[in-house]
């Protein structure tokens, strides 16, 4: 099974620094995970594991980060399928796409992904705000979000840290490069499989 591991709030304004480098040792050397990649600084790494619990394996992945690091990290885990069904849930027509881009320089669309889905008062607690231009949609364990104009200063990305619940949030640019690593290391194994003498 190839995971995408998310980590939330590392190399964030000279806080919790961790090297790329030395993540991917660890995931590695320490937690026995195989074929481990990382991308960009923000915490991204995928990996193929097989057999383990999901909930084990994320807790696995904390206590290995916080005893190489020093650091208490959460992570959010997805498999690859699960990020490709996150970017093909997008609910946002193109319309408002498109409006949300010509209104902000920078990127508008992004995703938050949480650990488990909304208790109920916290949805009520979103609805009962107005964000102005800027809009949500709540999808299972995910919130997508569009940004009328920037996520500086925005009333959303300050609510969205007081949910109760772990979370990371990713804009589409990264999530969907996730998805093409993740499925460059899918048809690698693919391709291993099928090599494979007939026994």
């Amino acid at each position: 099974m190839i995971y995408i591991a998310l980590l939330r709030g590392i190399n964030v304004g000279g806080k919790n620094i961790i090297k790329m480098a030395e993540l991917r040792r660890v995931f590695e050397e320490e937690l026995g995970l195989v074929r481990v990649q990382t991308y960009i600084q923000s915490g991204n790494v995928l990996f193929k594991s097989s057999g383990e619990e999901e909930s084990a394996l994320r807790k696995r992945i904390e206590q290995g980060i916080e005893s190489a690091f020093g650091i208490s990290v959460s992570v959010i885990l997805r498999t690859a399928a699960e990020l490709r069904d996150i970017a093909v849930g997008c609910p946002f027509t193109a319309e408002e796409l498109a409006k949300a881009a010509e209104s902000s320089t920078r990127e508008s669309l992004y995703v938050s992904i949480l650990r488990e889905e909304l208790p109920a008062e916290e949805v009520d607690k979103l609805q009962a705000t107005d964000f102005g231009e800027d809009q949500y949609v709540i999808q299972g364990k995910e919130i997508y979000l569009l940004y009328g104009n920037s996520t500086r200063n925005s009333k959303l990305s300050g609510r969205l840290d007081k949910l109760g619940v772990p979370a990371t949030v990713r804009n589409f640019k990264t999530l969907n490069k996730l998805i093409h690593l993740a499925n460059e290391m899918e048809q690698h194994y693919q391709s291993i499989e099928l090599n494979l003498p007939a026994q």
